[in-house]
């Protein structure tokens, strides 16, 4: 069954155990439109819809019209497309709307969008009035699997990816499968990345899983894709619950985002999607990995088929004709797990089990260029 048309899904829920900050991840199909999916969030006079100019003509008006039922006023922030857009300029449009219409705390902020949209929407929540609520409503794989759940929201900076954000909750995360149908085929395998990661740090039964099911995920098979999402958040879920502001065990997260995210930054944010970036890059975590002496030859080849399976690059471009390696290391020494200028990696430290650890440079060297294009 492909998502040729809207899915008839039961609603599935993901706790995430946070205490007083605990939420709910729903998982169905048509949940945008129906107003039972924000019942018991917090009421308001107001509320402000932040999105973007490729999905609202798709979904804001039903997200608006179910809105309506539990705010007098609804208000609309419609943004670039893209990561090149995630600034501190963006990020003022949001700003000024709430501003201009006179919004108090009790605003309630929706990101409806995908990774972008949502990062920027919850750091303007906890950064207006210092901290309004806000929700999740996203609308790519990518952002349904990973970037909606956990609380992280950040803005780019020219010299690093997410270096300006904070941890800051949102009060429900709404996955409505139905929003997949639009996606294009390069944001689909985009979302894919983050899907597979869970596996090699979490969950070897689930890559194994994912094997026998990438054909039907990359064709959008309803029932493979429900699986995908539930147990991609229900990993993330655990890992947040038990270290939500990335002080240990959070980190395993950034499989293939050191070298990823380098990839964004020297090729310009937005040449390169971060779901490719992030493909390319589990590549190299696992080359460094085994290089290591820490998972063999035949384990790095299994990921580096699911990856190329999904539609994603294997290998990473080359940033800089001269000094590749050099200029790849210099990314990475920007990474939000760096320690008084020493790159700390991802790496795992066995199938389905992964760990944080430093590299010596000559090593790293040696990984970037045997991933790299020729």
């Amino acid at each position: 069954m492909s998502l040729t048309a809207p899915l008839t899904l039961t609603t599935e829920r993901v706790a995430l155990d946070l205490g007083a900050r605990s939420y709910d991840i729903c998982i169905g199909a048509d949940l945008l439109a129906q107003a039972s999916s924000y019942e018991g969030l917090p009421a308001s006079s107001a509320a402000v819809v932040v999105t973007n100019t490729t999905v609202a003509p798709l979904w804001l008006a039903p997200v608006r019209a179910a809105l309506h039922e539990r705010h007098r006023q609804v208000h609309e922030v419609l943004l670039p497309d893209g990561e090149e857009h995630k600034n501190w300029q963006t990020l003022q449009r949001i700003f000024d709307t709430l501003l201009e219409h006179g919004c108090d705390r009790k605003t309630v902020l929706y990101a409806l969008g995908g990774g972008v949209v949502g990062d920027m929407t919850g750091f303007a929540a906890a950064s207006y009035m210092r901290g309004v609520p806000f929700v999740q409503i996203p609308t790519t794989l990518l952002a349904q699997v990973d970037s909606s759940v956990g609380g992280k929201t950040a803005i780019n900076h020219p010299l690093g990816k997410n270096m300006i954000g904070a941890f800051y909750q949102p009060r429900r995360v709404l996955c409505d499968l139905d929003t997949l149908r639009t996606l294009p085929a390069r944001e689909r395998s985009a979302g894919l990345a983050e899907v597979i990661k869970y596996g090699p740090i979490a969950d070897m039964a689930f890559f194994d899983w994912l094997e026998g099911a990438m054909d039907q995920l990359v064709a959008l098979d309803a029932d493979a894709l429900r699986t995908a999402v539930r147990r991609s958040c229900e990993i993330k879920a655990a890992v947040v619950g038990a270290d939500e502001t990335e002080s240990g065990l959070r980190a395993i997260l950034n499989f293939g985002h050191t070298f990823g995210h380098a990839i964004e930054a020297g090729m310009g944010y937005g040449v390169w999607l971060h779901g490719e970036a992030v493909g390319a890059g589990m590549c190299m975590a696992a080359e460094l990995s085994h290089r290591l002496g820490l998972v063999d030859a035949p384990f790095v080849q299994r990921l580096r088929a699911l990856v190329a399976r999904a539609g994603l690059p294997t290998r990473a471009p080359v940033i800089d004709a001269d000094d590749n390696a050099g200029r790849y290391l210099a990314w990475m020494r920007l990474d939000k797990k760096s320690e008084a200028g020493s790159i700390r990696f991802v790496v795992i430290a066995e199938p389905g089990r992964a760990e944080v650890r430093e590299a010596p440079d000559a090593l790293v060297r040696e990984v970037i260029d045997a991933c790299c294009a020729d």
